[in-house]
């Protein structure tokens, strides 16, 4: 009876979620974080875009390297360490399944107008942001909020209302997209390919995370410097191969995903077309789903980005923009290919264990890599997962600690924050993982707003910040 009431009230509370999420997540938020990304692309005449293979080799230079604190590329790493996860895998094919191919093509596009985007707020971020009593940088779209917004429309208390309604909206995604969604995508590789109990992996990834997130934003950005990199060279590696290996494939798999994300009518999508999408199913899906890889206009990124031990606020804004182009342009891109190119989007109607389920999200990825090297190519995305969510949730602890930081100054404050985020892992483990998505997608609404706010509002100091640059 306590299993069937629990289970009752499960279900409502994802009903509730997935209205909210729909209200949330409609027509106005689409366009509102496109239009601001073409925006300010048109504000700053595309410079963003022309300066991205400049900023792309800059990263590596050794100038950004240099730093006794936080390196810029060390800022950019940790970045990334909370970009790269499993929405670059369990995303893309949760929004192809939902979505239909065309899904993908609207990650390309929310991300090419996104990186103007993610290079405003981290410009502002770095411009705007605060020392702390122990002499570390502190700062994000809060304190851009506070110091810039409050300043440019001579209203303080603005400021810092929208300051502390973006801190809290952050903290709450923090225990989402940061947390849960992760933590959920583990536990599920390691029942599936291990059957370790998702008790179990709840444990130890709760363990792993306190030992990390001891050590603060150093010991972060250390571990993300040297694992990021490794891990996504590895996936763009291994996932061009599977392309390569279903090269027929490819005229017409990329045929399918334009054909998919400017279709006028409903067409049947989805996993063996048991989805109907339209262009807006595709758009919608596409554009929530990238922002959830790449978290452009989200702020989130901004916040490691004023750790940075860089004065020049615009050059690190460009830096911490090519997160967007690894993340989605580069990585989810790879991922989509694969599924599409492989043949499993079509063909694949049951699990492999004959259940009769419907493949979606990492189980497309999982059938695209064995297509080409067998029970190896489960195991492989198996393991990117782990490593990509870890990261993602010992950098999103960083953020939500900084965002609380901002409300309150108080150590007993954080401590107790530290303590559920760790908490939070271990349920994220043994959540449903509807529930666990449409929760992010939530959080990642509510950061939004306040963000675009202050960049639309600070749209004349980033245009002359770049003119003065490039002058």
């Amino acid at each position: 009876m306590v299993c069937f009431l629990f289970f009752i009230g499960m279900n409502d509370i994802d009903k509730i979620l997935l209205k909210i999420d729909n209200i949330i997540w409609g027509p106005g938020m689409l366009v509102f974080l496109i239009g601001t990304g073409i925006y300010m692309t048109i504000i700053v005449r595309f410079k963003t875009w022309r300066m991205l293979f400049p900023s792309i080799k800059h990263s590596f230079g050794n100038n950004a390297r240099k730093s006794q604190n936080i390196s810029s590329f060390a800022a950019l790493t940790t970045t990334l360490g909370a970009t790269i996860g499993t929405g670059n895998i369990v995303g893309v094919g949760t929004a192809l399944a939902l979505g239909g191919p065309g899904a993908l093509v609207w990650m390309w596009i929310s991300a090419l107008f996104g990186m103007t985007t993610k290079f405003s707020e981290c410009m502002l971020a770095v411009k705007y942001r605060e020392v702390s009593e122990n002499g570390d940088f502190t700062g994000g779209p809060m304190y851009t909020l506070k110091n810039g917004l409050g300043k440019k429309t001579g209203c303080d208390k603005i400021g810092k209302l929208l300051g502390g309604s973006f801190a809290i909206s952050t903290i709450i995604a923090s225990f989402g997209i940061g947390n849960m969604t992760q933590s959920s995508s583990i536990a599920y590789v390691l029942k599936g390919s291990f059957d370790i109990p998702v008790f179990i992996t709840g444990l130890v990834i709760a363990t792993l995370t306190m030992t990390i997130i001891l050590g603060g934003i150093k010991n972060i950005s250390r571990v993300s410097a040297y694992i990021v990199p490794l891990m996504a060279l590895i996936y763009i590696i291994s996932g061009l191969m599977v392309i390569a290996c279903n090269i027929s494939y490819l005229p017409g798999g990329i045929k399918m995903i334009f054909a998919g994300a400017f279709s006028v009518k409903s067409v049947t999508g989805g996993i063996c077309g048991g989805v109907t999408v339209s262009v807006f199913d595709s758009m919608r899906y596409g554009v929530s789903r990238g922002c959830f890889s790449n978290e452009a206009g989200m702020g989130s990124g901004a916040i490691t980005a004023a750790a940075a031990d860089s004065e020049d606020y615009v050059l690190q804004g460009y830096i911490n923009m090519t997160a967007v182009f690894w993340d989605t342009i580069v990585l989810c891109t790879i991922t989509g290919l694969m599924i599409v190119c492989s043949g499993v989007y079509e063909s694949s109607c049951l699990t492999n264990d004959g259940t009769g389920q419907v493949i979606s999200g990492v189980g497309l990825a999982i059938l695209a890599y064995e297509k080409v090297f067998g029970k190896a190519g489960g195991l492989f995305v198996g393991i990117s997962i782990i490593l990509f969510a870890f990261t993602t949730i010992i950098g999103w602890e960083y953020q939500g600690e900084m965002a609380l930081g901002y409300i309150i100054r108080n150590k007993n404050g954080i401590f107790l924050y530290r303590k559920a985020f760790v908490i939070s892992v271990f349920i994220g483990a043994v959540m449903t993982v509807n529930a666990v998505w449409r929760f992010s997608d939530i959080a990642n609404g509510l950061m939004i707003i306040p963000n675009l706010i202050s960049i639309i509002v600070l749209k004349d100091v980033v245009a002359e910040a770049v003119k003065e640059k490039q002058d």
